[in-house]
């Protein structure tokens, strides 16, 4: 690290590397932080969390009590020990409370003045934050599992719900256009909204080599029930889990089957099942709910690289804080925990060209002045 930092000063290193660098340490160091606490409000399974991106301020949760809440992630107090309080909650006493179990919240991609929620009983929610009242409340014939706001579009403001068996969903953060869902029935489709036929491809696990395949198992993502994607932070991959306890890399760009090897990853998870991965990170992280744990993994080459362990019960989502590399996670315990970087020990400000790798330094920068006199 003293190297990279070397470098950044002496402009022989792009700062980016050492910003990629401190990322991936603060992720590799994540640990339970003791002294920050999530005040508790809901008395039941927590669903879904979601940190706005325009602060990272601001977290909304959903629990399977219908409760909304909503939590100032800022230490305010400005003393080590503190607790992240609950600004406001939509509780059972709101006349707009949802029903039964609130499944996904999402902030608005582009400000904090509005979020979304949807719960199984089959509606859907547009709230003004502001006000705490739903601006819009849309009512579907069946179960939402899972709905998603893109977060890139400039040119439509189309929320993608699904009803019934389609678990889970997600917009493309690169194509405005472009969603994938996955289904009960071990699907996973990538659509194009402008289209009238709207599939644009069903992703194979067996990368078209029917041989391989029975016919039952024929284009499908998963042997079992496709309940969790998400896009990498570029959109270039998307990585879903299933029931079969198996999670699989897939190139968004071709559809294939990267055939990333990640092990058993046990999901037991009847409904959608809400992982995240890192941002700006080398290489990066998912951090998928597994049992009572957080699973963590190299997301290009599938290795287990720590379990996070402090939940009594099963979690069921997790959401990544990418402008401090925080996580968030929310069990079946009516718990939400914080994971923070562990402290970077002292180092001393004695930076040189001398601490650097030889490999480090630019040619063109080296000393070339000579002793002599007589040159010339």
């Amino acid at each position: 690290m003293l190297g990279l930092m070397a470098a950044r000063q002496a402009g022989l290193d792009d700062p980016a590397r050492l910003r990629r660098a401190e990322r991936t340490r603060r992720v590799l160091s994540l640990e339970l932080n003791k002294d920050r606490d999530v005040e508790r409000i809901h008395g039941s399974g927590i669903n879904t969390l979601d940190i706005e991106p325009v602060e990272g301020r601001y977290m909304l949760s959903g629990g399977s009590d219908g409760v909304i809440v909503l939590y100032d992630l800022e230490n305010l107090s400005r003393k080590p020990n503190y607790t992240c309080k609950a600004l406001f909650s939509v509780g059972r006493s709101h006349p707009d409370v949802h029903k039964f179990s609130v499944e996904t919240v999402q902030w608005y991609p582009h400000d904090t003045g509005m979020f979304t929620s949807s719960s199984f009983d089959k509606t859907l929610k547009i709230w003004d934050t502001n006000t705490l009242q739903p601006a819009d409340i849309f009512h579907f014939e069946g179960t939402v599992y899972s709905h998603h706001m893109s977060p890139v579009a400039t040119k439509h403001c189309l929320i993608a719900g699904h009803r019934q068996e389609v678990l889970a969903v997600s917009w493309s953060p690169r194509h405005e256009y472009v969603l994938a869902t996955g289904s009960a029935d071990g699907r996973v489709k990538l659509w194009d909204v402008r289209r009238a036929s709207g599939c644009l491809s069903t992703l194979d696990q067996y990368n078209g080599e029917k041989s391989k395949a029975s016919s039952e198992a024929a284009n499908t993502a998963h042997n079992g029930r496709v309940n969790g994607l998400c896009y990498t932070n570029d959109g270039l991959h998307l990585l879903t889990i299933g029931t079969d306890d198996r999670m699989r890399l897939w190139n968004s760009s071709t559809g294939e089957n990267t055939l990333v090897n990640y092990g058993k990853v046990c999901n037991e998870s009847r409904k959608g099942l809400k992982f995240a991965i890192s941002c700006g990170c080398n290489p990066e992280f998912a951090f998928v709910p597994y049992g009572s744990t957080i699973a963590v993994y190299t997301v290009f080459t599938g290795e287990l690289i720590t379990m996070l362990r402090g939940h009594y019960s099963t979690v069921n989502c997790c959401v990544f804080q990418p402008h401090f590399q925080e996580l968030y996670t929310g069990s079946k315990d009516c718990n939400i925990l914080a994971w923070i970087p562990a402290p970077r020990e002292p180092v001393s400000d004695d930076i040189s060209e001398k601490s650097l790798p030889q490999h480090h330094v630019n040619p063109a920068y080296e000393d070339a002045w000579s002793s002599s006199d007589d040159e010339g």
